[in-house]
């Protein structure tokens, strides 16, 4: 059960770094940043050689960024609890427990969908 633990939380760090780098390499200057600049400006975003950050872009990327990570954990609580329920071979105690774990990775996603919608509502009103 250690070893499970400390491999799920070792992938859910490896993630994380990915995320912090794409947000790092989104805000930094890139060789393509000419190309950069004309799309952002066909999109409606201002940029004067600098690249301009507006509040809003970047909480909708903060709470985009999360959704997907929160994606990727009920994935892979799905994954163990399906795991965890192929392997009981008929124990009922890890059958139950196999059962809540995918049960209790479904009500939170469903609770982190409706966080979703709630702010996509909000945000435009």
């Amino acid at each position: 059960m250690k070893k499970i633990l400390i491999i799920i939380v070792s992938c859910l760090f490896l993630l994380s770094n990915f995320i912090v780098f794409s947000v790092c390499l989104a805000a930094g200057k890139t060789p393509f940043e000419k190309g950069l600049d004309d799309t952002a400006q066909g999109v409606g975003y201002t940029t004067d050689g600098s690249m301009t950050f507006f509040l809003a872009t970047t909480i909708g990327k903060v709470i985009g960024a999360v959704l997907s990570f929160l994606g990727v954990v009920f994935l892979i609580l799905m994954i163990y609890g399906g795991y965890i329920w192929m392997l009981a071979r008929g124990n009922e105690q890890e059958v139950e427990k196999a059962k809540n774990i995918i049960q209790n990775a479904l009500i939170g996603i469903v609770i982190v969908l409706v966080a979703y919608i709630v702010t996509i509502l909000v945000g435009s009103i």
